[in-house]
């Protein structure tokens, strides 16, 4: 097949992302459906579902794992990626929105913003990434699309610039009202939503459309001197024009369009399409992609690269997925050159070269094989063995390293073992290969009890491994239940000297190191710093300081958690002109830290978690009184749609099994949402429990 896609101006790279049960893969299949990829529309509900291909995902009727697929509408070229809303997974949407140049946010006109919705928004937030908002499930009871729109205000801090109104709401909602064209859309639900039509506006929504639309016309006029100009003048302002300023608005995200639909009966879609070609960016509307010369530092080691097939390659891999026919596949997106099957290619993160075997085109889990890939693209490699999640690839001749991807740290672990000495093996390259996927998900041996332990997001996360392990690895195990995963730390500052001095008879080992450690503000992690002046201790030594510690941070004295929020100061030391080495310094440093944690006081943290709570009025005192029993704090209530709101932060320790309490409490008819929001330390009565439970 030819190469994928050179009108880069035709061309969008978006995301659908949404809170869990927004309807994201719902309205995915509807794209796919509209724009003729697919001939017959899945449902969630039924399995049948295109883009949730792996079994775990068609039974549980959610997203596990991102899927990429293309699609052709209106002479462009769509690439979708459909990414997960459960929590657990949200490394999923990460990656995706690193690689993507728009988004579409899908909320419920019953929500409204919601927890995972926040989550999500504040990721794209962070790539800068622009997006329209898609308000799904008009048709449901208690729909209300200005309160939805009302809830982006107040819980995103964005302006919402509506480009259509619903023509009636809940059981009543029957199309919608094109505020730039001035008609009402009606589509024929005997040809599955694939027909519609324009009418005149009802008088009863004359007023309604006019005022909306002004404000189109005021918002857009912040951005378009023309239109301005036009717009205080009182000259007509075109649909062209309204677009162009649309557009302008959206890539600068000083304003987020928003539409509206029922993906479910089929309605509101191709005006979805419409606003995706409209208003979200091409690869070109992004100008450059940044970078670094490997090794370099400063201002001259920054590198720019255009999104065309005329400069050097570069492109980033954000996904790894195991397959059974090709081994590996590499999801990378092309922000310039070309790359070609057949073609060496230099992974300037590890200073490999790797070859690229072949290219795929991909729709979900199914793939076409392609020559080459252009820039603006997204597509899957085979060959390269070291290429994992974040690596940059390049032209050998003209080397740079693109951003790499930060992910959240697992907080819940698990005990994991072989049924069998012939599952043994098999376990260790299954965890390998899965790290390789899912940059979430760690795997180690606990030194104290020699038992191999998971990590991972939470406990559907673990679920959905052991699950895999089982399906496609066809490992037999047992797994323990889930863990928490606490965090060491200091109290209090403490000043340690520590000599490691070792005398073999032949050349011996010293190293002499003073330092101060101190406690970090929650979240900020390792910090260490070099006081060392007139060389008492030689340059070439310092890093072996650093390394030292940094090794040593992922086992702390406690209870053997990793270490965090400390800063290391190295401020004193000596060392032997003949008997000194990195190893020497590497060992002291490490006693050191040792040391300091058995003279000062220590923190044992552990990771709390926003929970939500969607309940019947009836219920809520049964609901408070079970979140206070799991030390919890309420932090806000509030009624939605004749349902109770509760708003908790609770230790992630207390919420195992909490599902179940849940159905139990209120008959099956309370709902929640948790995520992680930060480490707090654990009280002095808890924390000799823990301890005591890994002696």
């Amino acid at each position: 097949m030819k190469a994928l896609g050179y009108n880069l101006d035709k061309i969008r790279n978006i995301g659908v992302i949404a809170h869990i049960d927004a309807g994201k893969t719902t309205t995915t299949e509807r794209l796919l459906f509209y724009t003729g990829r697919i001939h017959d529309i899945g449902d969630v509900d039924e399995g049948d579902t295109e883009m949730d291909w792996m079994p775990q995902e068609r039974e549980r009727g959610i997203t596990i794992t991102s899927a990429a697929t293309t699609c052709f509408w209106r002479d462009h070229q769509i690439n979708i990626i459909d990414t997960p809303g459960h929590v657990d997974f949200t490394a999923e949407v990460e990656r995706s929105l690193r690689v993507l140049d728009g988004a579409v946010t899908v909320f419920s006109g019953v929500d409204g913003v919601e927890p995972q919705s926040e989550q999500v928004w504040r990721q794209a937030d962070k790539y800068g990434t622009p997006r329209i908002a898609y308000i799904n499930k008009m048709d449901r009871i208690g729909a209300n699309f200005k309160a939805a729109v009302e809830s982006m205000v107040q819980k995103l801090g964005v302006r919402p610039l509506p480009l259509q109104l619903p023509y009636g709401e809940g059981d009543q909602f029957g199309g919608v009202l094109d505020l730039i064209k001035q008609k009402l859309i009606i589509w024929d639900p005997n040809s599955k939503g694939a027909k519609f039509e324009y009418r005149e506006i009802p008088k009863e929504y004359l007023d309604d459309v006019q005022a909306y639309r002004e404000k189109i016309l005021e918002s857009i006029s912040e951005v378009d001197e023309e239109i301005l100009t036009k717009f205080l003048e009182g000259q007509p302002i075109s649909e062209a024009e309204i677009h162009r300023g649309v557009r302008q608005a959206c890539i600068r995200r000083e304003f987020v369009p928003v539409v509206c639909g029922s993906s479910l009966n089929n309605i509101g879609i191709q005006p979805l399409l419409d606003a995706i070609v409209d208003y979200l960016p091409s690869p070109l509307d992004r100008s450059f992609i940044e970078g670094l010369a490997p090794n370099g530092t400063g201002e001259s080691a920054k590198q720019q690269r255009r999104p065309t097939p005329d400069e050097p390659l570069a492109a980033l891999a954000f996904k790894v997925q195991t397959d059974e026919y090709t081994g590996r596949l590499v999801y990378v997106r092309v922000y310039s050159g070309k790359l070609e099957k057949g073609s060496y290619v230099y992974n300037s993160t590890t200073g490999k070269t790797e070859r690229i075997a072949r290219i795929f085109h991909m729709h979900a889990n199914k793939r076409t094989e392609v020559d080459a890939v252009t820039a603006g693209n997204i597509a899957a490699v085979v060959g390269p063995k070291e290429l994992v999640t974040g690596d940059t690839i390049c032209d050998p001749e003209n080397p740079i390293v693109l951003e790499k991807i930060e992910f959240p740290e697992p907080v819940v672990t698990a005990a994991i073992e072989p049924k069998s000495d012939a599952d043994e093996d098999r376990l260790s390259e299954a965890l390998y290969k899965l790290t390789q996927e899912d940059p979430t998900f760690r795997y180690n041996v606990d030194p104290e009890t020699n038992q191999m332990v998971i990590s991972g997001m939470g406990e559907l996360h673990l679920e959905i491994i052991f699950d895999r392990l089982k399906r496609e690895f066809r490992v037999e195990a047992n797994m323990g239940n889930p863990q928490v995963a606490y965090r060491e730390t200091l109290a209090e500052s403490v000043e340690v000297e520590e000599k490691f001095v070792k005398q073999t008879g032949g050349r011996g080992q010293y190293a002499h190191v003073c330092l101060r450690f101190e406690p970090l503000p929650r979240g900020q992690g390792f910090e260490f710093v070099d006081e060392i002046k007139g060389g008492i201790i030689p340059r070439e030594f310092i890093p072996a300081v650093q390394k030292g510690i940094e090794e040593s941070l992922s086992s702390g004295p406690l209870g053997g958690f990793p270490i965090v929020d400390i800063r290391a100061t190295l401020f004193y030391g000596s060392y032997h002109a003949v008997d000194s080495s990195e190893i020497a310094f590497k060992t002291a440093a490490a006693r050191a830290l040792t040391q300091a944690f058995e003279r000062a006081k220590t923190h044992l943290l552990e990771p709390i978690m926003t929970v939500e709570v969607v309940t019947p009025e009836e219920y809520v005192g049964e609901v408070i009184t079970d979140l206070q029993s799991r030390r919890s704090q309420i932090t806000s209530m509030e009624v939605r749609n004749n349902a109770q709101i509760i708003e908790a932060l609770v230790p992630l320790a207390e919420t195992f099994g909490y599902a179940t309490q849940l159905r139990s409490i209120s008959q099956g008819r309370a709902s929640y949402h948790m995520q992680f929001s930060h480490y707090e330390i654990v009280p002095a009565s808890i924390k000799e429990e823990v301890l005591k439970g890994r002696t």
